[in-house]
C-alpha cells in the first residue's frame, strides 16, 4: 500500500533523467572507477536498487520522489515486498546491503542528512552450509574426465583441466573464465588469479594439473588454427587467442559453457543435480580444512577478504564428523 502525504519531486527510475537516477549511476560509476569491483557486481548493485526503486516507486505514492524521503519505515516496509514475492532471507539480505552501502554514499555525499538503513536489521539468513563431494565423489569424477581426456579431444582435454583448476587450486567461475594462457607458469608451478574487487593472488598449481595443460594445450593451439585464416594470421580477437579455456570456434569460452561441462562431468560421475560448479572450490577447501590445513593458509589460497567467510569450512568439517558419529555409533 501506498504511503500517503507524499510530495512530488521528480522521477527516479534508475534509468531516467532525474536527479535521482543520477546519484544511482554516479554510485554505480563509484563502485566501478573507485573502488574497483567487478563488472558482475557492479551489475548485481543495480540489479539490487533497480527493485528498490520500483518498490518505492508505489509505496511512496507515486514515481515522484527523493532518495530524502525514504526513511525506516520504506526500508522495513520494502523488506516485507520481499518477502510477498518469494524472495529468500537471504536475498533480501543482500538487496538490504546493497541500499544501505548506496544510502551511506548518499550521506557521505551530503545527499541526504543520514543514513536510515544503519538502524533497520537484515532478516537472519537461513544456515546453509556449501555442497561439496567426498573424496570418493573426487575420484570418480576425475576418473572419468581422465577417460574423456585420454580420447586427446579439445572438449575432453579442456574439461580435465577446467576440474583440476576449479578442485585443484580452488578457483572461482569468474577467475577460470577470465584467465589467460600467459597467467600460467607451469615451470614455477602457479597461476596468477585476478579475484573479487580485481585483487591478485598467487595460486599453487597440482602436478595433474599441469599434466592436464600440456595433453590439452595442442589441442587448444589446433582449434585457434582451424578457427579460420584471421585466428591463424593472428588478426582475430586477441582476448580470444589470449584466454586459457577455448570453445572448438576458438572464442573464449563462457562462463554459461564452463558450467555446462561442469555439470555434465557430474552425472558422468554419478551426481545428481545437487551440486554445481562453485562446489568444487568449496570442495578444495573442504578437505583442506578436514586434513588439517591452517585456516589462515586456505583463507589466502581462496582469496578471501576475511577469516570469517573461510570459517564456514570448519562448520562443514564439524558437520561431517556429526553424521560419521551418528551413523557408525551405537548409542548416538
Amino acid at each position: 500500500m501506498a504511503r500517503g502525504g507524499r510530495r512530488a519531486c521528480g522521477s527516479v527510475g534508475v534509468n531516467s533523467e532525474s536527479e535521482s537516477s543520477r546519484l544511482v549511476g554516479e554510485y554505480l560509476r563509484h563502485l566501478a572507477d573507485g573502488r574497483q569491483l567487478s563488472a558482475n557486481t557492479v551489475t548485481a548493485y543495480r540489479r539490487d536498487l533497480s527493485d528498490f526503486v520500483e518498490f518505492c516507486d508505489g509505496y511512496l505514492g507515486n514515481d515522484a520522489w527523493q532518495w530524502a524521503e525514504v526513511d525506516r519505515l520504506t526500508l522495513r516496509a520494502f523488506l516485507g515486498w520481499l518477502s510477498r514475492r518469494g524472495r529468500s532471507r537471504r536475498t533480501a539480505a543482500r538487496k538490504l546491503s546493497a541500499v544501505r552501502s548506496f544510502l551511506r554514499f548518499l550521506h557521505l555525499e551530503d545527499h541526504v542528512e543520514s543514513n536510515p538503513a544503519r538502524s533497520v536489521r537484515a532478516p537472519r539468513a537461513e544456515k546453509r552450509l556449501p555442497g561439496h563431494l567426498s573424496r570418493g565423489d573426487v575420484e570418480a569424477l576425475f576418473a572419468s574426465a581422465e577417460l574423456r581426456a585420454a580420447e586427446n579431444t579439445l572438449t575432453g582435454t579442456r574439461d580435465l583441466v577446467i576440474l583440476e583448476l576449479l578442485y585443484g587450486s580452488g578457483l572461482r567461475l569468474a577467475e577460470l573464465h577470465t584467465l589467460d594462457l600467459a597467467q600460467l607458469d607451469l615451470v614455477s608451478e602457479q597461476v596468477r588469479v585476478r579475484g573479487k574487487g580485481r585483487k591478485e593472488r598467487i595460486v599453487p598449481l597440482t602436478g595433474a594439473s599441469i599434466t592436464a595443460i600440456r595433453r590439452y594445450e595442442p589441442r587448444r593451439q589446433q582449434a585457434l588454427n582451424q578457427a579460420g585464416a584471421a585466428a591463424a594470421a593472428g588478426s582475430g580477437s586477441s582476448d580470444d587467442r589470449a584466454a586459457l579455456l577455448i570453445s572448438p570456434a576458438g572464442r573464449r569460452l563462457s562462463r554459461r559453457a564452463i558450467q555446462l561441462s561442469v555439470q555434465r562431468m557430474l552425472k558422468a560421475a554419478g551426481r545428481g543435480d545437487d551440486l554445481s560448479t562453485h562446489s568444487l572450490r568449496h570442495s578444495f577447501a573442504t578437505h583442506l580444512v578436514d586434513a588439517g590445513a591452517d585456516l589462515m593458509a586456505v583463507k589466502e589460497l581462496l582469496g578471501h577478504a576475511s577469516l570469517s567467510t573461510t570459517q564456514i569450512y570448519t562448520h562443514t568439517s564439524k558437520e561431517r564428523l556429526k553424521q560419521v558419529y551418528r551413523d557408525a555409533h551405537p548409542r548416538s
